[in-house]
């Protein structure tokens, strides 16, 4: 085969680079074994085996002008002086990489975290530079070099495999197997730069490496620093501000809450978080829009919202399925980019699962999803999720939609199957699956559902389905009086009516508290959003300690009035009492009544006071946010 010499000796080349990944690792793992817990010699190669995935998308970003430069028929490929081009090409972009591993030998003991692109943002503040980097020159010699050692030796193994110069004689026949080969080559850099190649499984990111581990800070050995770098580099928003007082949040925005409305009780408490569940396709959470010739999907759940409290003015915290787990459980918001892609997510985080496992509750997530899929694996063991319930758990592929999961109306049964054996109190999340793209439902039911206008709302109507039938198996059961249940849409999706296409309404989902014994019954037309459910919860249920939470209690809370907050169009909304706020930032550009949805009628020039408070708000806000993110202080 043509080029044949060439792609085995490409190969022996990216071979080398995990080598040397190995051989940092090890390292990292030798600097820091004090702060990282390792069972035994078998976990440590179990971790570096998972860590394979973060590094071929770390290597194969570093080496894609490389990579191509050696697959592409240039007809000189094989001469010396393109060799020596390609040795350079090689060598500084990894070993610049290489170095990023080692300075997480010394810097990990002072971050506890793998450094990402913020790393940037820190030296930039420095003006003192040069001087620093002499004093760890001095104070951490042995790091250079091993880093030069390590050099050394990767540069003698490089030369050891050489090409040897061909000319070309049948170029069609040459250019034929370079383009077979350079397709095929494309395709596994792209498999391997996302993690895989299901469609299912978004690429993976830094919270994906928690998927492996026994404890947090074991995910810094599955993971490399050119990788946390590159999958950070564009993700990185997270900015301290300086605004307003320290005085001014803790009035306005109550970072830290305890309620003691109701007296401590442990029921036990099932979430559910539907995918792509807006408020638009739900008839009882649209009763007072007065939209014409309105249509709903959901018939079982506005039968059982009869008997709920729903909040009609409820808008997720982010635009991903990610940013509802997140939002949900911790009470963390996504702005600009995804808290759960940031810098930031691996800290200690207070949480709905923290608060309720101090209370002695056992806690799950399921999903029916390949496992790891949406990062929700990973960022469940950051949380400190007890048990993970996904489609190998299920274990039954016959039930597979060929895409996304496990159809929903048997994951839900398997849900309520493992709910049986589970110790009360529990704390069980299950996330849906099949109201997603490519909008199927199973053949059994294909014309059981209404079309509907667009292609979702069959889904709907199909998820809705797998609700009622869970409910008919769940009611039954010694665990089920005893439970609140919270519904709850992860973000919006295809919008059908031009009402939910205004800005203020976009991203409306539905929420619904239900509990068997009515206590909680009625709608509720106040704002609500997605960071106020764990909050919700620990009041409803008499939780005795303070904790930190952005949002506020949707029955109780009288401090902090009703407010959302969220991002779109590149600038914060925060909509609370008859206004909305524009913020860029910095400071407010806009200010809104809260009926003009289409934001038409900026009302600026007519400042007042109720404005200047809700700017005020919405800075202490930002800042809060983004100083506890920043600092690791999310357990506070």
């Amino acid at each position: 085969m043509a080029r044949f010499q060439e792609y085995k000796v490409l190969l022996y080349r990216l071979l080398l680079v995990y080598l040397f990944y190995f051989i940092a690792r090890t390292l990292f793992y030798f600097y820091n074994s004090d702060l990282i817990e390792v069972e035994s010699i078998t976990t440590f190669f179990k971790l570096c085996y998972h860590g394979l995935a973060f590094d071929t998308t770390a290597i194969l970003y570093v080496n894609m002008l490389f990579i191509v430069c050696s697959i592409f028929p240039f007809l000189v490929n094989t001469r010396k002086g393109y060799q020596k081009f390609l040795f350079y090409i090689y060598i500084i972009p990894n070993f610049i990489a290489f170095a990023l591993n080692f300075i997480d030998f010394i810097y990990y003991k002072f971050t506890l975290g793998r450094s990402t692109a913020a790393i940037t943002d820190s030296v930039a503040h420095e003006t003192n530079k040069l001087l620093l980097f002499e004093n760890f020159l001095f104070n951490y010699w042995h790091v250079f070099l091993l880093f030069f050692v390590c050099s050394f030796l990767w540069i003698l193994l490089y030369r050891k495999a050489t090409i040897k110069h061909e000319n070309i004689t049948f170029k069609m026949r040459y250019f034929l197997t370079s383009v077979i080969g350079f397709l095929l080559i494309a395709t596994l850099c792209i498999g391997g730069i996302r993690g895989d190649f299901k469609k299912s499984t978004r690429p993976i990111n830094l919270i994906d490496a928690s998927r492996y581990v026994t404890n947090s800070a074991q995910a810094d050995i599955v993971l490399n620093t050119p990788f946390a770098v590159f999958r950070t580099m564009f993700s990185n928003s997270f900015k301290k501000l300086n605004l307003v007082s320290s005085a001014t949040i803790d009035s306005l925005i109550v970072p830290v809450k305890q309620y003691k409305n109701n007296p401590s009780t442990k029921p036990n408490i099932v979430i559910f978080i539907l995918e792509s569940n807006a408020k638009e396709y739900f008839g009882s959470f649209n009763k007072n829009t007065k939209i014409p010739n309105y249509k709903g999907y959901t018939p079982f759940v506005d039968s059982l919202a009869q008997h709920s409290l729903i909040y009609t003015n409820a808008y997720s915290n982010g635009y991903k399925s990610i940013h509802a787990v997140s939002s949900i459980l911790a009470g963390i918001p996504s702005f600009k980019d995804a808290f759960t892609s940031s810098p930031y997510p691996k800290q200690k985080t207070a949480s709905l699962v923290s608060a309720l496992e101090d209370y002695g509750y056992s806690t799950s997530f399921f999903h029916g999803a390949p496992n790891g899929s949406m990062g929700f694996l990973g960022y469940s063991n950051i949380l400190g999720v007890d048990q993970y319930y996904g489609k190998i758990e299920y274990n039954n592929d016959n039930d597979f939609d060929g895409v996304w999961g496990i159809w929903d109306e048997p994951f839900f049964q398997f849900f309520n199957n493992t709910l049986k054996t589970k110790k009360q109190p529990f704390m069980a999340t299950m996330f849906s699956v099949s109201s997603h793209e490519p909008y199927i439902v199973p053949e059994k039911y294909k014309d059981k559902f209404p079309k509907g206008d667009v292609n979702i709302h069959q889904c709907i109507g199909y998820s809705d389905f797998a609700l009622q039938q869970f409910f008919e198996k769940a009611k039954h059961e010694a665990w089920f009086n005893n439970t609140i249940f919270v519904f709850v849409g992860d973000h919006g999706n295809t919008i059908f009516y031009d009402d939910y296409k205004k800005e203020l309404n976009k991203n409306k989902v539905a929420m619904m508290i239900y509990s068997p014994n009515g206590k909680y019954i009625g709608e509720n037309r106040d704002y609500a959003q997605h960071i106020d459910i764990y909050p919700t919860i620990l009041d409803m249920i008499g939780y005795p300690k303070p904790f930190r939470s952005w949002g506020r209690s949707l029955i109780s809370d009288k401090k902090v009035p009703p407010f959302v907050m969220k991002y779109s169009s590149n600038r914060y909304l925060m909509m609370s009492g008859n206004y909305v706020c524009v913020f860029d930032g910095k400071k407010a550009i806009g200010f809104y009544d809260e009926s003009d949805a289409d934001l038409r009628s900026n009302l600026i020039g007519h400042r007042n006071k109720s404005m200047d408070i809700l700017e005020l708000r919405c800075k202490a806000f930002l800042q809060d946010y983004m100083q506890r993110v920043i600092d690791k202080k999310l357990d506070k």
